[in-house]
């Protein structure tokens, strides 16, 4: 099942090119705003399921086209990140130690929204093409032989980062929980939907040009582990979001006017513009590309404020 918000935030299912309004199915959801009704549906999907595919079969579709995607998870409880979780097309001889850092709820966005580009002196940003997983239900200290029961869904996920703000060491929040700096979507997938989740494609195109191309067969510390690390420090709530990781290799800056297009197998395409109201630029080039000729580090900044002639 593929769900989704739309307009509104009314609770749809997506079927095809269409999708059905089932929100009067999940009315009695006790619930404050968007984010308790998809928790709570999560949280007690065993009894919603079938009353979300009745509503389906019976109500009738309205054009994708034709409405406004909302983000399907519109304020997780926790939004955890895995750090430096690929092994960059075999360039890296050992997995990174396991690692992870939080991004604030507020920060989502969903399909066909916009990325703000903040006024401070990030050397370059960039946003990075992930699968994530979301939590179904309450887990705690999880064993690796039980976490892939823990999982509800998948949905496409991009990680904005602010790279190269001061004091080194010390820019995990400030780079990765902006305003806008989480898209999610389009959809939720539920996770019968997904068989090999250790083996989807993940493209991310800019501008039409593509960018990141790789596999989730690529990810060092596999799903399991990362659920059982993560849930072995603090629990993860049904609609949590578990954010699986990138490969680096393909990052390249974002900038003011960029259409962005992350499309993993099975996830549909989730489409992000960029804003840069200061237009700052960066030249048009990978890391793989600098790697190639032999630079170090990111793509320096070409014009606009905080370059570093500038600073």
């Amino acid at each position: 099942m593929r769900l989704v918000f739309f307009d509104d935030f009314r609770l749809g299912v997506l079927q095809g090119d269409s999708v059905v309004d089932v929100s009067e199915a999940v009315r009695d959801i006790p619930h404050t705003g968007a984010h308790d009704v998809v928790n709570g549906v999560i949280a007690r999907f065993g009894e919603y399921r079938g009353r979300l595919e009745e509503a389906a079969r019976r109500g009738s579709g309205l054009p994708v086209a034709r409405v406004r995607i909302r983000p399907p998870l519109p304020r997780p409880t926790n939004i955890v990140c895995m750090a430096v979780n690929y092994m960059e097309d075999g360039t890296r001889s050992e997995p990174a130690p396991i690692n992870a850092f939080h991004k604030s709820p507020g920060c989502v966005i969903g399909d066909n929204d916009t990325m703000v580009l903040p006024d401070v002196p990030a050397t370059i940003f960039e946003g990075e093409a992930e699968v994530a997983l979301v939590i179904g239900k309450r887990a705690s200290a999880v064993s690796a032989a039980d976490a892939m029961s823990y999982v509800f869904g998948y949905l496409n996920f991009i990680d904005g980062s602010a790279r190269g703000l001061l004091p080194p060491g010390n820019t995990f929040y400030q780079m990765k929980s902006r305003d806008t700096f989480c898209p999610m979507g389009p959809y939720l997938v539920t996770a019968d939907e997904v068989p090999d989740p250790h083996h989807l494609a993940i493209r991310l195109w800019v501008n039409g040009v593509l960018k990141q191309n790789f596999n989730t067969s690529d990810m060092a510390h596999k799903i399991p582990r990362c659920i059982e690390w993560v849930t072995s420090i603090h629990a993860l709530e049904p609609g949590d979001v578990l954010a699986t990781g990138t490969n680096h290799r393909g990052l390249s800056g974002f900038q003011d006017g960029d259409l962005v297009e992350l499309e993993t197998e099975g996830l549909g395409r989730l489409h992000v513009r960029v804003r840069d109201d200061l237009k700052r630029t960066w030249a048009r080039e990978t890391r793989l590309d600098r790697q190639e000729k032999g630079q170090e580090g990111t793509t320096p900044q070409l014009t606009g404020k905080h370059t570093p002639a500038k600073r």
